[in-house]
């Protein structure tokens, strides 16, 4: 059981202490807990994921991300750290450090062949991800960054129930399918008593090369009927840029306006939270 006084949910938590599935990580202090989620996978989650946490050491913090997407781990190649492994100590792991100072921990830096698929039941899964969570030596962190799983399984549900989170980011597309499954997952957060910071929607238009016009692809009213629906605050619109599509490729230091408008916007809101 946890310590309400020491979690980072202290404040903004109504569950009980005596029932509290929470177990700390005590091998460092991490003030706040941020998971990008999603209801489905292809949105864009993890390239969210290390695009925020980018943009928070940019700003001056102390930032790690867990890749709780274990069956489906992508941020050490879009950190450009997929050579790298995690140096262990006992029962204890030390997280990969990249060359912005960000700490990271993937299911991916603990095997010989990123190729190779992790087949694992549900429960051994869930496990792994609490593992992450305890037993790596984060040390003193102002964010940790967690890549959800995709979907409401018991994976997400293990997540929510073990980690002290401080808030959610949830990623979506224009599509009025991936709404009606973000809309699932938002009212997963809110049963779990986790709150949602707010929505990015992702791949949301592509801008003329030539006159900069933004063309979108799909209709975007059920967007703004999926935001008024679940009450819930879009934080911003991204493009499709060769800049973000080529994360894992090429290691961008800039972005586009409209794609670093949107991230300083996210963290802001973040850091308020």
């Amino acid at each position: 059981m946890s310590s309400c006084s020491s979690c980072p949910s202290q404040g903004s938590c109504n569950k009980n202490e005596s029932s509290c599935q929470v177990q700390l990580n005590t091998h460092g202090t991490i003030k706040k807990i941020i998971g990008v989620m999603s209801g489905k996978g292809g949105v864009g989650k993890s390239t969210l994921s290390v695009l925020l946490a980018k943009t928070l050491a940019a700003n001056g913090n102390k930032v790690g991300i867990m890749d709780a997407d274990i069956t489906g781990p992508s941020i050490p190649r879009l950190l450009h750290i997929k050579e790298a492994n995690v140096q262990t100590e006992g029962e204890l792991i030390y997280p990969v450090e990249t060359e912005e100072g960000i700490r990271v921990m993937s299911v991916n830096l603990l095997m010989e062949d990123e190729n190779q698929p992790v087949i694992w039941r549900g429960p051994v899964i869930a496990g792994a991800v609490k593992q992450f969570y305890q037993d790596v030596v984060w040390g003193d962190l102002d964010y940790l960054v967690i890549d959800m799983p995709p979907g409401t399984g018991d994976v997400a549900l293990t997540t929510m129930q073990s980690i002290p989170m401080t808030g959610v980011v949830m990623i979506s597309t224009p599509q009025d399918m991936v709404s009606m499954i973000v809309s699932k997952a938002i009212n997963m957060t809110r049963k779990m008593n986790v709150p949602v910071i707010g929505v990015i929607e992702n791949m949301s238009y592509i801008l003329c090369p030539d006159c900069s016009k933004k063309i979108k692809m799909f209709n975007q009213e059920g967007m703004d009927k999926f935001l008024q629906e679940m009450d819930v605050e879009l934080l911003g619109e991204l493009p499709m840029t060769q800049t973000v599509g080529n994360l894992s490729v090429t290691q961008a230091t800039e972005y586009e306006e409209e794609v670093q408008k949107v991230l300083n916007n996210t963290v802001e809101k973040i850091i308020k939270f």
